[in-house]
């Protein structure tokens, strides 16, 4: 298949699939385990090493927060599978292990996963961004866009320029726009308490290592860190909606089985990267059962041939689509603002 194969699997026996799902989803307590204690001692001891070389070399503090910021990665993903209640059986041990993850990458858990939710009951439908829809896994029809008042045009660009919203907006989102529960509803009281509770835990937190190793040098440590984890993992959540090859639909023509073999990606990365990313790039998965655990989402894809027909992105491809926010319901596929304005330019 090609880098953004959209081949169809209009063939595909639905049940079939099911079958091959259900018989993936049981998590393994033992392989769980084994992903927490390995992610969370590497974070550790990436961290410590970055604290003992801040004297030798701020570069070489700098260049070991890349694969800190790694583990951060696998540690959202291993949260992420806990708010689905995929990491273990029990529902009390997911959400304890869940909330440990929040303390790593910065995120109020409960909160979070209602949140996450809502992406998950509506996600590429056309008639329901309303609910559970953000910068990064929504977009405006190309009709939409040009029917916008000029300014609103402008922000709208301005807040999805790659700089802006790949590069500048994730740290925010993770280090400011999550100790606040401002888009929380008042009626979710568990959730706005996550947010408060997951502060206070912060606070004791940075400040027992601020007051042992200093303040100075937590922020040289743990700010480059969260830097580089946000602007990965949200690029990587991003990118497996928002692709080329990508189908949004209406209300009547949306099924959970035909957006997520439609809309969702199968990035294909490297084994590395697959490892730290926790084979999130299997996202058409994901979305068809969101309780398969992660280290069971490839063997899931490879052992049901209509899972391989999704759309299909390389690297390049994917890195390709950053520039990709409206969705022509016309030619059925996304479009980048300068194609936007080069079809409305022809229509003329």
């Amino acid at each position: 298949m090609s880098a953004t194969d959209t081949t169809t699997p209009a063939a595909a026996s639905i049940a079939s699939i099911r079958q091959t799902l259900s018989a993936h989803q049981q998590p393994h307590a033992g392989r769980s385990t084994w992903q927490i204690a390995v992610s969370f001692v590497s974070f550790i001891a990436l961290c410590a090493l970055m604290y003992v070389t801040l004297d030798i070399s701020i570069w070489l503090t700098l260049a070991l927060a890349v694969p800190a910021a790694g583990f951060v990665v696998r540690i959202f993903i291993l949260q992420h599978d806990c708010g689905h209640g995929a990491l273990f059986r029990s529902k009390a041990l997911n959400d304890w292990v869940g909330r440990l993850c929040g303390l790593v990458t910065l995120t109020p858990y409960a909160n979070w996963r209602r949140q996450h939710a809502l992406h998950h009951a509506n996600w590429n439908n056309l008639d329901r961004r309303e609910s559970g829809a953000d910068i990064y896994s929504t977009c405006l029809t190309t009709a939409e866009y040009r029917a916008l008042p000029r300014r609103e045009r402008f922000l709208y660009r301005l807040l999805r320029h790659p700089l802006i919203a790949l590069v500048l907006l994730p740290p925010l989102v993770f280090l400011a726009l999550y100790r606040l529960p401002f888009d929380t509803p008042e009626t979710w009281r568990r959730e706005r308490l996550s947010v408060h509770g997951t502060n206070l835990a912060l606070i004791a937190l940075f400040t027992t290592l601020g007051l042992t190793l200093g303040f100075g040098a937590v922020a040289l440590v743990q700010l480059p860190i969260m830097v580089v984890a946000a602007i990965v993992g949200v690029w990587l959540f991003s990118v497996q909606h928002r692709f080329e090859g990508t189908q949004w639909f209406r209300r009547d023509g949306w099924s959970a089985p035909s957006a997520s073999l439609q809309g969702t990606s199968f990035l294909r990365l490297p084994g590395l990267l697959r490892w730290f990313t926790g084979n999130i790039g299997y996202h058409h998965v994901h979305h068809l059962n969101a309780r398969i655990a992660n280290y069971r989402l490839a063997e899931c894809h490879d052992a049901n041939p209509a899972l391989r027909q999704v759309p299909t992105l390389s690297l390049g491809a994917a890195l390709r689509s950053s520039a990709l926010w409206l969705w022509d319901e016309e030619r059925g596929r996304m479009v980048s603002f300068a194609e936007a304005r080069a079809a409305a330019g022809s229509r003329r």
